[in-house]
């Protein structure tokens, strides 16, 4: 039987500020990104079993596009199996908006398709807990 708390999801929105560039060209490293999704993941735990949640793994990371300063990242976590303490969560980090230094120092567009960045699965661990008492 299937636990009512997967398909949950939490969505976090973040501007990239410029003193997060790493790399030339205003790229941000990819474990900013994963620090992201630890925030998501950490909401996504309080929401659905009332504890903060402790990261154990990630299964998989795709860095598909990279992510820049300037950028509006949106990332997302879903609840995909939750065991007796074990959570495994997807996790997708879309940049939706960008800046665009070319048009001007501040210049910024609203993208018409959001940019799949970043994608991964990874599990987490909560205390054990009777969610019913809630």
């Amino acid at each position: 039987m299937s636990d009512p708390r997967e398909g949950t999801t939490v969505t976090h929105r973040r501007y990239i500020p410029y003193s997060h560039a790493h790399y030339a060209g205003d790229l941000v490293d990819g474990a900013y990104v994963l620090g992201l999704f630890g925030d998501a993941a950490t909401e996504l735990c309080i929401r659905t079993d009332g504890d903060e949640g402790l990261f154990a793994s990630y299964s998989d990371v795709q860095f598909r596009a990279p992510v820049k300063a300037g950028d509006v990242l949106e990332t997302t976590a879903v609840l995909v199996r939750a065991g007796t303490r074990s959570r495994a969560m997807e996790f997708e980090a879309r940049v939706v908006c960008r800046g665009r230094p070319d048009k001007g120092e501040s210049a910024a567009e609203v993208l018409d398709e959001p940019i799949t960045a970043v994608t991964a699965t990874g599990t987490v661990v909560v205390a054990a807990t009777d969610f019913a008492d809630g």
